[in-house]
């Protein structure tokens, strides 16, 4: 098959966004698909065109058995709605210049788009599957507007909301399957369009050369907690530094990662405000599976809880075999519950994770080997990257020889 994945994210940015579409498309390709790649000029999580890449309209790169075909966006880190709403409508507009490419629009078999942002997938179904007719499916990572809602970004009852629940319907109709990185995304889309097919794909990582081994467990010392992915608001790692006393429990946080509270959060360690916080920067995701393995155990925090969102940090952390301190509720919550991989705690319940970090602090070697185990296991097992990439590549060999 010929394909064509459309995504305002890709490497060489970093962050759950990129390495999702970055896996799918590289698992697609090893299954002897020819993919191309549509996305802008790569800025993310710092907000700025990167170097190498500045000042261009637009460019092509070659990668793997495909080409990535690269258009410029307004490029910010600001959490302002409006400038991000600008970033999101600048390359939806300026990708159309790929448009003009008529005879390798046509030799596509499908185009994947990637949703969110909203407004580059929406413009993305129009100018694929309205103007071209080509077969287009939708990838939903989050349901939007609902997780702007949730998150405080808009008001469920203003105008800005009605014309997002439109341009929501508007993709899903207008897709011939919807791909989904959760249940209830997938729910939430049947719940429209009884008859739309549907494919859930999680956030996986392939697991080839990552280091499973864990540190030695020493209730002597202080109990390395990790967070390694985006410092942003849905996170809020901010408020839960300021409101959970590590040293109270002998456990330090050691923090990776960049986002539009990464200056603050660095500002917060250095007033000497709160303790046994540590802020690393940012790491390529290579080097950040070797960093990992000195930590013993794994904090995944949401602000509030958000439906259909299932952290990615999940699925990455698996295979490195570190127990899960999760801070939030859904679907993210029961996989981890469920299958073994840490303790849980509601989102933004300070005292909850408090209660569950002096748990872990006081747990024995052995108490802690079976959640490393029963992580490993689960990314063996249920969550394995190869098994659903193949079953993922059959799926779509069936929509493209579908009239």
């Amino acid at each position: 098959m010929k394909i064509l994945v459309v995504s305002f994210y890709y490497e060489p940015e970093i962050g759950a966004a990129p390495n999702r579409i970055t896996n799918l498309v590289r698992g697609l390709q090893d299954q002897r698909n020819v993919v191309d790649v549509l996305t802008c000029l790569p800025n993310y999580p710092e907000g700025k065109i990167f170097d190498g890449y500045s000042h261009r309209l637009s460019m092509k790169e070659q990668s793997g058995n495909g080409s990535i075909y690269r258009y410029w966006t307004y490029a910010t880190v600001s959490s302002n709605a409006f400038k991000r709403a600008v970033a999101m409508t600048s390359f939806s507009i300026v990708f159309w210049l790929f448009g003009f490419h008529c005879k390798r629009i046509r030799g596509y078999d499908l185009i994947v788009v990637q949703t969110p942002p909203i407004f580059v997938a929406c413009s993305a179904v129009l100018l694929f599957g309205k103007l071209y007719r080509k077969k287009v499916l939708l990838n939903v990572s989050d349901l939007w507007p609902g997780s702007a809602i949730e998150l405080g970004f808009i008001d469920s009852s203003s105008l800005a909301c009605r014309v997002l629940y439109s341009l929501e319907k508007f993709m899903y109709r207008n897709s011939a399957a919807v791909i989904g990185q959760s249940n209830e995304i997938l729910d939430r889309v049947v719940k429209l369009y009884p008859d739309k097919k549907t494919f859930l794909y999680r956030n996986l990582s392939p697991n080839d050369s990552i280091v499973t081994a864990v540190r030695e467990h020493d209730n002597q010392r202080s109990l390395k907690i990790v967070y390694a992915g985006l410092l942003g608001i849905p996170q809020d790692i901010l408020s839960l530094i300021r409101n959970v006393d590590f040293s109270k429990f002998n456990a330090e946080l050691h923090l990776y990662g960049g986002g539009n509270q990464a200056y603050a959060i660095q500002k917060e360690i250095e007033s000497g405000k709160v303790a046994n916080v540590f802020y690393h920067g940012i790491l390529k995701k290579t080097d950040m599976n070797k960093a990992l393995t000195a930590y013993d155990i794994s904090l995944i925090a949401l602000s509030k809880s958000i439906y259909g969102a299932v952290p990615s940090k999940i699925f990455d952390i698996l295979p490195l075999g570190l127990p899960i301190l999760f801070a939030g509720s859904g679907e993210g919550s029961r996989l981890v519950l469920d299958n073994g991989l840490g303790l849980v705690s509601e989102a933004s319940d300070f005292q909850g994770l408090a209660d569950n970090i002096s748990k872990f602090s006081k747990m024995s070697k052995e108490e802690l080997e079976v959640y490393s185990y029963n992580c490993r296991k689960a990314s063996k097992n249920i969550f394995n990257f190869q098994n659903q990439i193949v079953r993922f590549n059959s799926f779509l060999i069936a929509e493209s020889e579908e009239n």
